[in-house]
């Protein structure tokens, strides 16, 4: 009996570890695609639902990105970061919010979309599924510090063929459950510095306020 339990335990602690060695080859291979560009550009559909405040959004972003700067456009509002700062403008209440850039603020970037797995959390191989008539990996992830992090989990869906991510499932522990689904990806375009640099004259009657 021991040895038949023995046997049973080696094959689960096996296949486990198998799994996690599976999605992390995945990802790296993913990550180290991602960072052979020098641009990319991307278009994307995002769900946000919250059951409790009643929330149910649907929006389009676009986004450019050139090493660490970026710029952002989701639904009405606007991301500009040259890598240094970066200034969140609203076009609804026509005021920019200037701020020095976070690299552990855990809020999307178009880069941080396509690289979130990398810092932060485990992984883990759950299976091949069909996306779109497309093959994808579905890999689970979790944040390794709970306490510190919005997440609850995340699941990831990547191109088995192209490599790229396709899908990102995302559920918060304030209850909020987002969706992202990349519609297209172009890379290593040229794209000028200046599309990455607040200009206040493009965007007249707006107040700048400085955290």
């Amino acid at each position: 009996m021991k040895l038949l339990l023995f046997f049973l335990f080696s094959i689960f602690f096996n296949n486990l570890f198998s799994q996690d060695t599976k999605s992390q080859a995945i990802l790296d291979k993913l990550s180290l695609k991602m960072k052979s560009y020098k641009t990319f550009y991307l278009e994307f559909s995002a769900v946000i639902k919250n059951t409790a405040s009643g929330q149910n959004d649907n929006q389009i972003g676009k986004g450019w990105v050139k090493g660490d700067k970026y710029f952002a456009t989701f639904g009405e509002n606007s991301i500009i970061c040259n890598g240094i700062k970066t200034w969140s403008i609203s076009k609804e209440d026509k005021s920019v919010y200037e701020a020095e850039n976070d690299a552990s603020d855990e809020s999307l970037s178009p880069k941080k979309l396509l690289t979130l797995w990398e810092k932060g959390f485990k992984n883990k191989y759950e299976k091949e599924s069909k996306l779109n008539a497309e093959i994808v990996h579905v890999i689970n992830l979790s944040p390794k510090d709970v306490a510190k992090s919005d997440y609850h989990s995340i699941v990831l869906y990547i191109s088995k063929t192209k490599n790229e991510l396709k899908k990102a499932t995302m559920k918060l522990k304030d209850g909020t459950n987002m969706t992202y689904s990349v519609s297209k990806l172009t890379v290593n375009l040229a794209i000028e510095d200046a599309k990455f640099i607040f200009d206040k004259k493009k965007y007249p009657g707006y107040s700048v306020i400085k955290d």
